[in-house]
């Protein structure tokens, strides 16, 4: 599933493509938006946002009708791709949304849960209402993340499964888990309500730095300079993109201790005893 930097990056191609523009089509696969169809075409795409792992493309006024909204969320197998308005891409998905302009469209594939509400009914979107600070499309400080910590939802619980719990911190999923922990010498088990003041700064900080970096240098959690390095000595791009994530066996970069493969939550975590022994 992609994580929150992925969906921002993607919703920045979307609106790229077809943002401040009329839509000439939409259209629906469910029946129960087809009758839709007419309605948004022909309306300005006035922005496409996200929250958290959600996608919104918002719709103009027209005439009499207020604005719209089509709410969507790729769950493990939605999948967003640009093209040329008359060149619709070559997939075996399923089509399930698109939006066509003059000159380029937006085409959803495979997603499941996709719904249209009026912009002032976002809030009754369950999946909206719940969702924690949002680092990646909303200012978030250290101070807001700190609050969670003291938050009676959050505090008794192991990182190792608090973090991909949306409604605490939207947008991190399994890959940037293993790195938070790690970046911040965490280990899975800990809880907020245990930690010290300085472990609860380290780990605040490192939330909000590697959702940034990540959304930044496009799906790269690994030090800048490390990167680089690794670049200069051949390794892939999937070899140098990680401190600890899918490095299972091979030594830390930090102490060359082999990292550990783990499962928390149902979901695979990686880590280093060593780095992360507090």
């Amino acid at each position: 599933m992609p994580e929150g930097p992925e969906i921002r990056r993607m919703v920045d191609d979307i609106q790229s493509a077809v943002g401040q523009c009329k839509a000439d089509k939409v259209f629906f696969a469910f029946d129960r938006f087809k009758s839709f169809e007419p309605t948004l075409a022909g309306r300005l795409v006035t922005s496409v946002e996200a929250r958290g792992k959600a996608v919104l493309v918002f719709f103009s006024a027209l005439g009499d009708d207020g604005p719209w909204c089509v709410y969507s969320h790729n769950q493990l197998y939605g999948q967003w791709r640009i093209s040329k308005a008359d060149t619709q891409p070559k997939t075996g998905r399923q089509l399930r949304f698109a939006v066509i302009g003059s000159e380029k469209a937006a085409w959803l594939y495979s997603a499941s849960d996709i719904r249209l509400v009026r912009p002032d009914d976002l809030e009754q979107v369950e999946y909206l209402v719940r969702l924690g600070p949002d680092p990646v499309n909303q200012t978030v400080s250290v101070e807001n993340v700190l609050a969670q910590f003291d938050d009676k939802r959050f505090r008794g619980r192991g990182l190792g499964g608090l973090l991909l719990d949306q409604g605490f911190i939207a947008g991190v999923g399994n890959y940037l888990r293993s790195e938070i922990l790690f970046e911040a010498g965490l280990m899975p088990s800990a809880k907020p309500k245990d930690l010290s003041a300085e472990a609860r700064e380290r780990l605040a900080k490192a939330i909000l730095v590697l959702i940034e970096r990540t959304y930044r240098l496009k799906g790269i959690t690994n030090d800048p300079e490390r990167v680089k390095r690794l670049k200069r000595e051949g390794r892939t791009f999937s070899q140098r993109r990680f401190m600890v994530f899918n490095r299972d066996s091979e030594p830390c970069y930090e102490c060359e201790t082999p990292i550990v493969k783990s499962s928390v939550a149902s979901r695979r975590l990686y880590y280093c005893p060593q780095c992360q022994a507090e």
